[in-house]
């Protein structure tokens, strides 16, 4: 699948985020290693510790549809903001424990998009080996 169509499904994603305190609404799309696409959208919450990002969204739902890190390919990450918005800390975290260290992710927008992967976004990760 090409970083566009991906992204494309990210923006789809994007209109299911529940952002009513801060109307920052993010999209994301899980590329798996069958083919298959997971969505997930930022959900806030009136106690803004419980808000959830687009990115920890859909991989904790291929997670519980039974998918396995070993099938985290690529995430697109979906934002209306320019420049795009990067992940935040903890979803970076969490794609250091759930995706290979050169998985790939983008970041965009309308206009853009920007090639990453997971060891650019947290070098000197903390993870399994570092225990």
């Amino acid at each position: 699948m090409k970083k566009e169509e991906l992204m494309k499904i990210a923006k789809e994603a994007q209109e299911s985020a529940y952002a009513p305190y801060s109307n920052f609404k993010v999209g994301a799309a899980l590329l798996l290693s069958d083919g298959n696409v997971i969505k997930g959208c930022n959900v806030e919450n009136a106690s803004y510790g419980l808000t959830n990002c687009a990115e920890r969204t859909a991989m904790f739902a291929a997670l519980a549809q039974g998918y396995k890190k070993e099938d985290f390919r690529e995430l697109a990450i979906f934002s209306s903001c320019n420049p795009p918005a990067s992940p935040c800390g903890a979803c970076r975290q969490v794609m250091v424990e759930l995706m290979a260290k050169d998985g790939k992710v983008y970041i965009g927008n309308d206009h853009e998009i920007s090639e990453t992967n997971v060891s650019s976004l947290m070098p000197f990760a903390f993870d399994k080996e570092s225990l």
